[in-house]
């Protein structure tokens, strides 16, 4: 099926928004035009089986067994429906239209009737019908040919997605939490099975396959074809996680319809509650929003950190509550398989995060920390840097994470970024920010260079030789040092520094609080070089004024802050006999892991400010992986005279548009 074929599709069950409007908002159009989209693919699939059924159920009405086992079978499918009725039939019986349809729904077997049920599918049969649109609606669904030899389970996601883009546009909600396009995840899947591709094919192979973001479960269902495409014997069980109910809801169906247990689908926040604990998975993948606040779970991820440490999920660190993007690949790291001793095991995921992970968070950070992890523990294989307007909610550059705890020997330590920004070609359509496209020829480069990525990058004479690099773990790591530079003082007594004393509150505890700035009046306008010729100058005025000069380091700390002027010139103030650092002077460094500090210090530091040190207790182990700066190209400026000759151009083609005008 062609995408024309699934846009006419999604055109005309978005028709019924035209019988809509008026008695609904544009924003409320997806809450009846999605799950009547769902009820008539449910419809479409029964079909052939309907009255077989519908016998059956009539059947065992009053035999007091349980039917389930029968109607399953009879039916064809995981799921059912125990009436004999249709959206047809329902349609033609305006009056009861409402009635029937209740009826409709309460016949499907329990996992169709709890998709429908998320929908509130209830609540908007009352307000059509009230509005007296209930059998306009239902009989424009009756004219949507859903059926599976016309629209195949493998297409049926594309028309869901484009109804929910819809939808999102006219709720003004981010269509892109729901769903990510489709050649994105081709190329997704491809790049994270790419190393599998014989022990696939293997007679008997069974796959577990995550997406703890799911939406509509575009990602799930490209890993199950493109598995059963490698080996048409093999058996992939997909599982996933969903927040929006109606994504929820339409992912469920999808998988009854498939065959696949629709209980692997588990609905709520996938960090609170966690709906597949103690689980692991072969391969694990997500599209999770990008920069969305983890506020709402703040207390039970905090406690999680807190309580189990690395033994929950969380373990490594917190990112920032405004990104959740880290939580989301913790939370997929803590279920890879183990690796046995014979190397068996072992999971692989990949992941879509924006360009913030990469970077965000100093060293010592929650972000930092968690890099750290995932490069210490060597888990990280390689980044692809994506094209950006490739996404629909926005035009933003992209990355994808792969990650693995079995890494093949000659990749083991080791980093593969890849440069597949210039892979890609216009869209002759945007949809909403989505401007670029991949094409299946870009998909194809993309994976084969990332698979021969150790190979390119030792042959400079490789076309994209300089669209790949590799790097050791530790090169992302570094030491922050704190550089400390003395503070050097001269003193003096003005105005300012009198009121200062005054209102500092250590003086202001002193009985004599008074009497001291009295007597320091007498000396209003001196200066000195050292702090102890100030001392001696101004214990001089309290004496000579009949007062005690206080003692105690919290007074001489308070009077020296006062009367202290900063100086390069002036004298180093010392603590315990060493130089006491000028915390307005202080600046940090990042030392690359492996580089001796001292050394550094020598070569990077001292030339300019040679009395610096390191202050080695404040050092801090931080990791970033600056993809784009490793691929950055210098080009230089355009020479002047091409600038001016095009100026001179551009003002010529004004001058004579203007003469046009006048004429």
């Amino acid at each position: 099926m062609n995408s024309s074929k699934h846009t006419e599709l999604a055109n005309h069950a978005w028709s019924v928004a035209d019988l809509l409007r008026g008695d609904y908002k544009q924003s409320d159009y997806g809450k009846v035009i999605l799950p009547f989209t769902v009820l008539r693919r449910l419809e479409c699939v029964l079909e052939p089986t309907r009255e077989k059924v519908a016998e059956i159920a009539e059947q065992h009405e009053d035999s007091g067994i349980d039917p389930d086992r029968f109607l399953r079978r009879a039916s064809g499918h995981s799921f059912y429906n125990r009436t004999g009725l249709t959206l047809k039939k329902i349609a033609g019986d305006p009056k009861n239209a409402a009635q029937n349809l209740l009826v409709y729904v309460g016949a499907f077997s329990d996992n169709a009737r709890g998709v429908l049920e998320r929908f509130e599918f209830a609540q908007q049969i009352k307000r059509l019908d009230d509005a007296d649109l209930l059998y306009k609606v239902i009989g424009r669904f009756t004219d949507l040919d859903l059926r599976p030899e016309v629209v195949p389970n493998h297409n049926m996601g594309y028309i869901f997605e484009e109804l929910i883009r819809r939808f999102a546009e006219q709720s003004n909600e981010t269509a892109g939490e729901h769903f990510t396009p489709r050649e994105v995840i081709q190329l997704m899947v491809r790049l994270l099975v790419a190393p599998d591709g014989d022990a696939l094919q293997l007679p008997g192979a069974v796959r577990t396959v995550l997406d703890p973001a799911c939406g509509t479960g575009g990602m799930l269902s490209a890993m199950d074809d493109l598995i059963t495409e490698l080996n048409p014997d093999a058996t992939v069980e997909v599982y996933g996680q969903e927040l929006n109910p109606e994504s929820w809801a339409i992912c469920r169906s999808d998988l009854m319809i498939k065959g696949q247990d629709p209980e692997n689908i588990a609905f709520g926040n996938s960090f609170s509650d966690d709906g597949h604990a103690r689980k692991t998975f072969d391969y694990m993948l997500a599209n999770p929003p990008f920069g969305v606040e983890w506020k709402k779970v703040k207390d039970e991820v905090e406690h999680e950190h807190k309580a189990l440490g690395e033994a929950g999920r969380f373990g490594a660190g917190l990112p920032k509550v405004s990104d959740g993007s880290l939580l989301f690949l913790q939370h997929m790291i803590s279920k890879m398989k183990p690796v046995d001793v014979n190397g068996g095991g072992g999971s692989r995921l990949a992941i879509v995060f924006n360009g913030s992970p990469l970077f965000t968070g100093a060293a010592g950070s929650g972000e930092s920390e968690i890099r750290r992890w995932l490069l210490e523990n060597d888990w990280l294989e390689g980044i692809v840097a994506l094209p950006d307007q490739l996404f629909y909610n926005t035009g933003i550059s992209t990355y994808f994470w792969i990650l693995t705890n079995r890494k093949s020997p000659d990749h083991k330590g080791k980093v593969v970024l890849l440069d597949a920004r210039d892979q890609w070609q216009k869209m002759r359509k945007s949809l909403g920010d989505k401007r670029k496209q991949l094409g299946s020829d870009h998909i194809a480069t993309v994976v084969k260079l990332y698979g021969e990525a150790l190979a390119v990058v030792d042959d400079p004479e490789h076309p994209l030789h300089g669209k790949v690099k590799v790097f050791r773990n530790e090169d992302f790591g570094y030491q922050r040092i704190t550089v400390e530079r003395p503070l050097k003082l001269r003193f003096k007594v003005t105005e300012e520094a009198l009121a200062a004393l005054e209102a500092s509150k250590t003086i202001q505890k002193m009985p004599q609080a008074m009497a001291l700035a009295n007597a320091f009046k007498s000396v209003m306008g001196s200066s000195w070089s050292t702090k102890q010729e100030a001392w001696l100058a101004l214990k001089d005025a309290v004496v000579q004024a009949g007062e005690t000069w206080p003692t105690g380091a919290p007074f001489n700390k308070a009077l020296r802050d006062v009367i202290g002027v900063r100086d390069p010139e002036g004298e180093v103030q010392l603590i315990a006999g060493k130089p006491e650092p000028d915390a307005e002077l202080r600046d940090y460094e990042n030392v690359p892991l492996g580089q001796d500090v001292k050394e550094y210090l020598q070569r990077e530091v001292h030339p300019h400010m040679p009395d610096a040190w390191v202050d080695n207790s404040k050092t801090k182990i931080g990791y970033d992986i600056p993809v784009t700066r490793h691929f950055y190209q210098y080009e230089p400026p355009r020479p002047l005279a091409d600038i001016d000759a095009e100026l001179q151009d551009l003002e010529a083609q004004i001058q004579q548009l203007l003469g046009e005008v006048t004429k």
